[in-house]
């Protein structure tokens, strides 16, 4: 490629663009900026298209809307616009463009095609525009500060999206369910949620994704790659923003808090907790009508619909359908305890046991009762607990029909008729019909003096 001597610095074409897009955007009260250090009758045509960035002329005007160009090739590619045909249609889905360029970058979407280079880092681009806007980042330069805050850019389109952070406004709107955004990105992102459109897939399985973000994290599940590591444990992610959640584990950072109970997060799972405190349930299974708070629990949950069970134990026959239900299974085989409380050392085999014996340590309950107001550290607690309220008990018993609110007081009550006492003193021998009573029992052979808890004694047997 050509290389021109502008400013006294040796560049490519690329490069001269680049030069001129910072130019453009640092030193907009210049009318006219001389780039060139020579000035010669047979400068390359690039040259001169290059000074016009600079002088902002724009001679060639559209008839149609008065929209001023730089040259003719521009005003008749910018003129197609208001034509109603389209000519150039993707050879891989049904999207047609008034102009062959256009349809060019777009069919690069389909084909992962990067065709422009960082002479810097390497990284590619699908866009020349693209890249211009990436060399920017190899400068350590940011001319643009927010008036609001300190926060600074090195593009004035950056800042100018940052800023409607703190103004509020978010001039995309969607037509289809009125929801709005403050960047041009996030909203075409969205209406593909309404148009359904993915226009990237994978070449390995087929799947398809509204986004090429989506679709590099998903081929990874093929090649295996995972390019992010932490630099304290060596464990590696296919994801930045999961390498970034992780490394909290070692920092022990927890930004973010719940507003009701106080509790501390290292990941954005504040909607999720809060409905701990209101209970909503807005996930509803199309199958049974159950609601469920998290889209993870309601996915799990669907797969009890079908019958199919695809994970099957090494160690023994049981089959599951959730992946993670054969991971916590396995674990009663190979005794595994991951999950280590650091205030007393006990371990868990599962995580849901290992959060709620934490609460133990902390004293967390967050789950009140709306009637008093009561807070226990478990639902079923709390559950249990709201029968009090409610007078349901709908556990009767076969043998004498007295009924109960909870099914552990319906089995204790059982053993009376049945004369079953399975809590047996390894001292002595006697049996007691609930382990309650074993407890203050033993106390007798220990000679431990406490509280006795109000409970009725059983006979020995």
């Amino acid at each position: 490629m050509q290389r021109l001597c502008v400013a006294g610095l040796c560049c490519t074409v690329v490069g001269l663009c680049t030069h001129a897009y910072l130019i453009n955007q640092h030193l907009p009260h210049l009318d006219y900026f001389m780039c060139l250090q020579f000035v010669k009758k047979d400068l390359n045509a690039v040259v001169f298209k290059h000074v016009y960035l600079h002088t902002d002329e724009r001679p060639y005007q559209c008839s149609e809307c008065g929209k001023g160009f730089r040259d003719s090739v521009c005003l008749k590619s910018h003129q197609k616009i208001h034509s109603e045909e389209k000519l150039y249609q993707c050879s891989h889905c049904d999207k047609r463009f008034h102009q062959k360029a256009n349809l060019i970058r777009h069919e690069r979407t389909h084909t992962g095609e990067k065709p422009h280079h960082c002479s810097v880092c390497g990284k590619s681009f699908s866009q020349r525009q693209h890249l211009v806007t990436h060399q920017i980042s190899h400068s350590e330069e940011k001319l643009y500060q927010c008036s609001h805050c300190d926060k600074r850019f090195r593009h004035k389109s950056s800042l100018t999206c940052h800023e409607r952070v703190h103004t509020g406004e978010k001039p995309y709107v969607c037509s289809q369910c009125g929801k709005s955004f403050y960047d041009h990105s996030a909203f075409k992102h969205h209406q593909r949620i309404h148009t359904g459109e993915k226009p990237h897939h994978c070449s390995v399985c087929g799947k398809r994704f509204s986004r090429r973000f989506y679709l590099v994290n998903h081929q990874r599940t093929h090649t295996g790659e995972r390019p992010y590591k932490c630099s304290q444990c060596d464990k590696t992610f296919a994801q930045r923003f999961l390498l970034k959640l992780h490394e909290r584990v070692h920092t022990g950072e927890k930004p973010h808090h719940c507003s009701v109970c106080g509790k501390r997060f290292s990941r954005p799972h504040h909607l999720q907790h809060m409905r701990v405190h209101t209970d909503e349930r807005p996930y509803l299974c199309s199958e049974c009508g159950k609601t469920f708070k998290r889209t993870g629990s309601l996915q799990k949950h669907q797969t009890s619909h079908s019958e199919e069970k695809l994970y099957q134990c090494s160690h023994c026959d049981k089959r599951f359908r959730q992946k993670d239900s054969l991971t916590l299974h396995e674990r009663v085989h190979t005794g595994e305890k991951p999950y280590l409380c650091s205030h007393c050392g006990k371990r868990f085999s599962h995580p849901s046991d290992f959060r709620v014996h934490q609460r133990i340590h902390t004293g967390e309950k967050p789950h009140h009762c709306s009637v008093c107001g009561k807070s226990f550290s478990t639902k079923c607690k709390l559950r249990y607990h709201q029968t009090i309220h409610s007078g349901v008990k709908p556990h009767p018993c076969n043998v004498c029909g007295k009924s109960f609110s909870r099914t552990d007081n319906l089995r204790t009550h059982k053993r009376l008729h049945t004369g079953e006492r399975p809590y047996k003193c390894c001292q002595c021998d006697k049996a007691f019909t609930q382990n309650v009573l074993l407890r203050i029992h033993q106390r007798v052979h220990t000679g431990e003096k406490s509280t006795r808890l109000s409970a009725k004694k059983d006979s020995p047997a």
